[in-house]
């Protein structure tokens, strides 16, 4: 029983349109999913990923009028998008300062070259140069050319106060090992720890940084509600279900989500952990070729749809 990477990072915007124009416009990645929160239907969940929507490219949106985060520990604090090839990162701080995003020169962190920006709402980015290791499935619709598009997520970095409630967390529940360590960017007098999953390599390594100095972060917009990891199918995900239970850890049991099962926790530094499947995926419930282009709901909302949708502004203009 192992994870085998990010399965997704669940974040928070309070400007559904924009962030839609942000991440397939100027990031260039693939609405693959337009539904709602499933515990709370007035809300857009947002799914950009690639072109099939993989487990591992999952970058999601809750649409919430949210005041902006503020900003401290106990969160997730920096969320990677790997990229890949020679010049990559030049060519993105060029696209990226033409749009007129916040954004840093490239440099290099624990061996990898980054990238580090700001979605309009403040949520902290990287582009992270994984030297072309694994898959990659470009969308043929994007406006960013084929080499150059975000290929999938990884390193997430946490925040945390003290490092050994959530390493033992990961390495002796969830299995994660703890490989190396380096100087904090944002506080180079702290450490980031690095702990990876199964093959290792950047989409399968979570980074906590050590920050006893800072206060507990405030949800808001331009924050991350929660990362999930990869169980590869229901019968393991079953078997962490007693593993949890096992270790003590309160969770939520299994959670039909319809396009994979979820079971969410808590770490002791109280950041919100989820093991989704890998499947069924986004095509479950429309043809592949044009997900993301209209209002999907699991079976159980369908009833409820044109209430549902009553309660949702537009997501993009006619004909946008």
């Amino acid at each position: 029983m192992q994870l085998t990477g990010i399965h997704h990072v669940t974040a928070v915007s309070a400007d559904a349109p924009g962030n839609h124009a942000f991440y397939t416009g100027v990031l260039g990645m693939r609405l693959v999913k337009k539904t709602v929160n499933q515990d709370d239907v007035t809300a857009y969940h947002l799914f950009y990923a690639d072109k099939h929507g993989s487990p591992g490219t999952d970058l999601t949106f809750f649409d919430w009028p949210a005041p902006p985060e503020r900003r401290g520990g106990r969160t997730v604090t920096l969320t990677g998008l790997r990229v890949a090839g020679e010049g990559v990162l030049d060519w993105w701080r060029a696209r990226l300062a033409g749009a007129g995003v916040a954004v840093a020169e490239p440099t290099e962190r624990d061996g990898r070259g980054v990238l580090d920006f700001t979605d309009p709402e403040g949520q902290r980015l990287a582009l992270v140069d994984d030297g072309g290791v694994g898959p990659a499935h470009p969308w043929e619709k994007s406006p960013v050319p084929a080499e150059r598009q975000i290929r999938g997520l990884g390193p997430i970095t946490l925040t945390v106060p003290e490092l050994a409630p959530t390493a033992t967390v990961l390495t002796e529940v969830m299995g994660m090992r703890a490989v190396r360590d380096y100087p904090d960017p944002v506080s180079p007098n702290h450490r980031v720890h690095v702990f990876e999953m199964d093959a290792g390599g950047p989409a399968a390594e979570l980074h906590v940084a050590v920050r006893p100095d800072l206060a507990v972060a405030r949800p808001g917009a331009g924050g991350v509600h929660h990362i999930a990891f990869r169980a590869p199918d229901d019968r393991e995900h079953r078997a962490w279900v007693k593993r949890l239970a096992s270790f003590g850890v309160p969770n939520s049991g299994v959670v039909d989500r319809f396009y994979f099962r979820s079971l969410y926790f808590r770490e002791p530094g109280g950041i919100l952990f989820e093991i989704a499947t890998d499947g069924p995926g986004f095509a479950a419930d429309e043809p592949a070729e044009t997900m993301g282009t209209k209002l999907a709901l699991p079976p159980a909302f369908e009833p409820h749809r044109r209430d549902i949708e009553a309660g949702l502004k537009p997501l993009w203009s006619v004909g946008g």
